[in-house]
């Protein structure tokens, strides 16, 4: 039986990581958890992109450009989309969720899903560094853990 088990290496990786601007108070947060993570695991400054889009519904379209350039070997995608009064929140967290799923398994590198999708700006902040952790950090962690598994199915 042939098992493997993640590797968590950023030596010589080049990560994309897209970034919601609305609810900038939490999506900074998870940023700056994903850097100190990819710092942790190796990954050279330089050899990190970020981009920031308006909103959302703009993370699909972000990743499946980065993803086309061939200029990183794993995205992480970071938002928060708080629950409000409309359906709205319904909407933008479904599309956004399937637009990404499309791109990761169609596209050429893995997408990290880093988009908190909460009832109240508490909640949001809870796992954007608060007692629930860091989603950025984790996406981190799980992007290298993806690239490398992709290394390891094509040997």
């Amino acid at each position: 039986m042939n098992t493997y088990t993640g590797k968590i290496s950023g030596a010589h990786q080049r990560i994309g990581i897209v970034v919601v601007q609305f609810n900038d108070l939490v999506t900074t947060r998870l940023l700056n958890g994903a850097l100190t993570a990819l710092k942790q695991f190796g990954v050279a400054d330089t050899d990190i992109t970020v981009t920031w889009v308006p909103g959302a519904l703009e993370l699909p379209r972000a990743a499946k450009l980065m993803a086309a350039s061939g200029k990183v070997n794993g995205i992480i995608v970071l938002g928060a989309v708080v629950r409000g009064e409309t359906s709205h929140y319904d909407y933008v967290c479904a599309n956004t969720a399937s637009g990404l799923a499309d791109v990761s398994l169609n596209g050429s590198v893995p997408v990290m899903f880093g988009v908190l999708t909460t009832d109240t700006m508490d909640q949001a902040m809870n796992r954007a560094g608060g007692k629930a952790g860091n989603k950025g950090s984790e996406c981190a962690s799980g992007v290298l853990e993806m690239i490398h598994l992709g290394d390891w199915i094509a040997q």
